[in-house]
């Protein structure tokens, strides 16, 4: 049930907060700076030149203390951190000194677990063996880099400000500074990329000796430059058979090379290597979204920030939380969402989650080839590799 709310009418409810602490618990940290505007994307970012003089890093900092201070208050006596996760926009604009204080404003008001999980993204044009020297120092355990692709005329489809080696370079400058755990984004399916271009960003990838890649679909958002692109006629729309294609080709060389799918969209080179922070996501944990726009969930409750910089910081400055609206997930929805989430992993789903006849779904959808016959065995529902190209259609029948 959605409910919008004033940011000082929001309370998490005594049953949100029951057991507390004994799910992993994230916090989420949203930055919403960009130097300029990804063709593609339709996260909450925004540049200098729109922002103007009404919200800047140092505004957005001090409402991000505000803010996880208010939410230490908010959760009772809450839980260290297992993980947090600092992304955008784009983290390193802010450079590692910012990066370093906004960790300590965590560490200050929720805790660290010992063997927290501590990621930030970056944009390997805004880094350099300094940067990353100063996130180690800061405590940063993980980093991820935007990537996309080696082939410079996609990255100019996608409106994307890197030289095609700097991310390998970067890579390599993390490795160099201590961090054992570096990630890669690529996109895949982009309007004139052929299989050759993304066997170089593979390369690419692989060269760069990182022990995480991220690899998404290209997915056509309204609203964004691309779409009125594709909407006028200059782009063609994303094939779902060239999709299909190019998922089974950079599955087929990453694992050939070591680093295996855990989750339908991520591959790592060992457990230790899997992204700690976005599994919580995915096994239904708990996390509080800081920052402009930033999502949260807890306990079975759901609530989004404001989503404007300016606005964010002023909420924040008269002392209340800069909540915009929130839901409450009924059982209907947290089944759901579990068989989304779980499924897309490579453990699979358990078929105690599901009804009886999400079970007899579950036997067809393996006759089929959808599911593998080992893990059903097992008791759990288990994606083939067949079955990763359709996982959104395998989750509709579970759940019908």
């Amino acid at each position: 049930m959605s409910t919008a709310v004033s940011p000082d009418a929001f309370v998490l409810p005594s049953s949100a907060l029951r057991g507390l602490g004994t799910r992993p618990f994230g916090v989420y940290v949203h930055v919403p700076f960009c130097a300029t505007r990804c063709g593609y994307c339709d996260f909450n970012t925004y540049t200098a030149g729109e922002l103007g003089t009404a919200a800047s890093p140092g505004s957005w900092l001090e409402g991000l203390r505000r803010e996880l201070d208010l939410a230490a208050g908010m959760l009772g006596t809450p839980p260290a951190a297992d993980t947090v996760f600092v992304g955008g926009g784009t983290p390193s604009l802010l450079g590692a000194d910012r990066l370093a204080a906004v960790l300590e404003a965590v560490r200050r008001s929720f805790g660290l677990a010992d063997d927290a999980e501590v990621t930030t993204e970056s944009n390997p044009e805004s880094t350099s063996p300094e940067f990353f020297a100063g996130l180690r120092e800061a405590g940063y355990t993980r980093v991820s880099l935007g990537m996309q692709s080696a082939a410079p005329h996609v990255l100019r489809i996608l409106d994307r400000v890197h030289t095609p080696g700097r991310p390998v370079a970067a890579a390599r400058e993390a490795r160099a500074a201590g961090f054992e755990h570096v990630n890669l984004d690529l996109i895949y399916g982009t309007p004139g990329e052929r299989s050759e271009d993304l066997r170089e960003s593979l390369d690419a990838v692989l060269a760069a000796g990182v022990d995480h890649v991220s690899a998404y679909a290209l997915i056509v958002e309204d609203g964004t430059a691309l779409a009125r692109r594709v909407r006028r006629g200059e782009l063609p729309a994303p094939d779902d058979d060239v999709l299909a294609a190019r998922y089974e080709q950079l599955d087929a060389a990453l694992s050939s090379a070591g680093l295996h799918w855990y989750e339908v969209s991520n591959w790592a080179a060992s457990e230790q290597a899997r992204c700690r922070h976005n599994l919580g996501y995915w096994l239904g944990g708990d996390w509080w979204g800081a920052g402009p726009g930033a999502h949260s969930h807890v306990g079975g409750v759901r609530w989004w920030n404001v989503k404007h910089p300016a606005r964010y910081a002023s909420v924040l400055a008269g002392g209340e939380v800069p909540v915009a609206g929130h839901e409450v997930l009924t059982d209907t929805d947290r089944h759901l969402e579990r068989v989304m989430l779980e499924l897309r992993l490579a453990e699979g789903l358990p078929l105690t989650a599901l009804g009886p006849g999400g079970v007899r779904e579950a036997r067809a959808a393996a006759a089929e080839g959808l599911l593998t016959g080992d893990g059903l065995a097992e008791g759990r529902a288990v994606l083939t590799d067949r079955g990763r190209l359709l996982a959104d259609a395998v989750v509709r029948r579970l759940v019908s």
